[in-house]
């Protein structure tokens, strides 16, 4: 029996794979055809042991007061909790992933998104109800937009977690209305047409995904970013206090990682260790938080360098002086 192409859209919105008989493709890559019943939305969720985190990002994905269609897609990458159990009581579509990485894990979503727009956000956080009616709009406003991006907010800070995203984000957005110019964006907050999507390199781990992304993006056309449109995430990677946060993770997992990654044939520098679990901290001393204004101003630095295109400009050197022409 053959199914209206309405109803097979509904059942592949809940999760349900395509009856037999049903011509549709996947995407993997730029340009490649869509499904007649096209969704709009593929929403992508890399999950590695989210159990504790996984349901409340479902629940806060299934209640948008979008009205049109879209798909979420947890890309299971080799959990051994019940994250992938998690994700099939709440119906929504679980691939797997063996090469472990957000990179790799963000890819095989791609892969697997039948979506007019690819949107990746996070297993551990949770979005406003008008996220994906703010997203749409947005593409619907002009069709030389082929990327929509938001900050995102910890939830339960610190107050130098607090302020990070406050400096960070307020600064991508002042550039923005300044120049219309997108310098960084969060992978836990990032929409892509699927005609300009470029793919994931997966050479590079947590970081270089949003940065990389972001640098192909911008060669397709333009990057709107929407400073209202908030997504709200976990402060579990950052427990560790502001020092190992910006000198390890930041510096060395973020920046280090990213350049190194991007000049050498291979992985060179892995990933960071995974957080799995929130713990509450004690506020910083006062004489620590005077420290926090010089990690404040590198981190400000750095972001002047990807604000101006120095940053991009100087890897795109080295790499060519790297490899060659």
């Amino acid at each position: 029996m053959l199914l209206s192409p309405r109803v097979v859209c509904w059942l592949r919105t809940i999760g349900v794979d395509s009856p037999p008989g049903f011509a549709g493709a996947m995407g993997e890559g730029v340009g490649v055809e869509q499904p007649r019943d096209q969704i709009r939305f593929s929403v992508v969720v890399p999950a590695y042991n989210e159990a504790a985190y996984l349901g409340r990002a479902l629940d806060s994905l299934q209640h948008q007061d979008y009205d049109g269609t879209y798909e979420i897609i947890v890309v299971d990458n080799n959990s051994t909790d019940n994250t992938a159990a998690i994700a099939t009581r709440y119906g929504v579509r679980v691939v797997k992933e063996a090469q472990q990485g957000v990179c790799a894990a963000r890819q095989r979503g791609a892969d697997s998104a039948r979506g007019e727009i690819i949107i990746s956000t996070d297993a551990d956080t949770t979005q406003p109800r008008d996220w994906l009616r703010t997203i749409d709009a947005r593409f619907a406003a002009s069709e030389q937009i082929v990327a929509v991006a938001g900050p995102c907010r910890y939830q339960n800070p610190s107050w130098w977690a607090k302020a990070y995203p406050t400096l960070l984000f307020g600064f991508v957005a002042l550039v923005h209305a300044l120049t219309g110019f997108v310098f960084y964006i969060s992978a836990t907050n990032i929409a892509v047409r699927r005609s300009a999507f470029p793919g994931y390199n997966l050479k590079l781990t947590q970081g270089g995904d949003e940065l990389d992304l972001l640098r192909r993006v911008r060669r397709r056309g333009l990057v709107s970013w929407e400073r209202q449109n908030v997504v709200m995430t976990s402060a579990r990677r950052l427990q560790r206090g502001l020092f190992y946060s910006f000198f390890m993770s930041f510096l060395v997992y973020y920046v280090l990682a990213y350049w190194l990654n991007r000049l050498s044939p291979r992985q060179a520098l892995g990933m960071a260790p995974a957080f799995r679990q929130e713990r509450l901290r004690p506020l910083a001393p006062v004489w620590d938080r005077r420290r926090v204004v010089l990690g404040i101003l590198l981190v400000g630095l750095t972001s002047l360098g990807f604000a101006t295109g120095a940053g991009d400009a100087a890897m795109d050197s080295l790499a060519n002086f790297w490899h060659g022409p």
